[in-house]
């Protein structure tokens, strides 16, 4: 009997995991380390993804937990999709777009403007907690839309 075995699972590409301190000094780093890790990728696209992990670290320094790491991944779940990741301790609450506020609340809120640059820029993104008494806190994921004929993994 010959069976039939469904095709595998898991990530079209996966880039190795990368952390950072939870230090804004480390964003010259992560663009970098994102530029390397993203060669022969459309440039257009590699921008926007620097500029998108920018903020997500930037808002993990802000807002996590002190004493943690950020910590990045990339993956590409098909030849279509870029997955970008940002993990950090996680903090008292999940990253969320502001809402309307008056000109004082934007003032004390301006960090979460960056999240609505996150929404524009990529296709989807969503935050998520898990096990925050074990260290593993919110993880920050957007995905970004990768054209084939530009895609050095296809």
């Amino acid at each position: 009997m010959n069976a039939v075995l469904p095709a595998p699972v898991g990530p079209y590409a996966f880039w190795g995991f990368r952390d950072y301190a939870c230090d804004l000094s480390e964003l010259a780093r992560v663009r970098a380390d994102l530029h390397r890790d993203l060669t022969g990728f459309d440039p257009d696209l590699v921008e926007t993804v620097q500029l998108v992990a920018s903020e997500l670290v930037a808002n993990s320094c802000r807002y996590a937990r002190p004493g943690g790491g950020v910590g990045r991944t990339l993956s590409m779940p098909d030849e279509h999709t870029l997955r970008l990741t940002v993990s950090d301790a996680g903090g008292p609450t999940l990253p969320r777009l502001p809402v309307e506020r008056t000109d004082d609340e934007w003032s004390w809120a301006e960090g979460q403007r960056g999240l609505l640059l996150v929404r524009n820029l990529s296709r989807v993104w969503a935050s998520c907690t898990l096990l925050r008494r074990h260290g593993l806190g919110t993880h920050v994921w957007a995905a970004f839309d990768v054209d084939p004929p530009k895609n050095p993994h296809a």
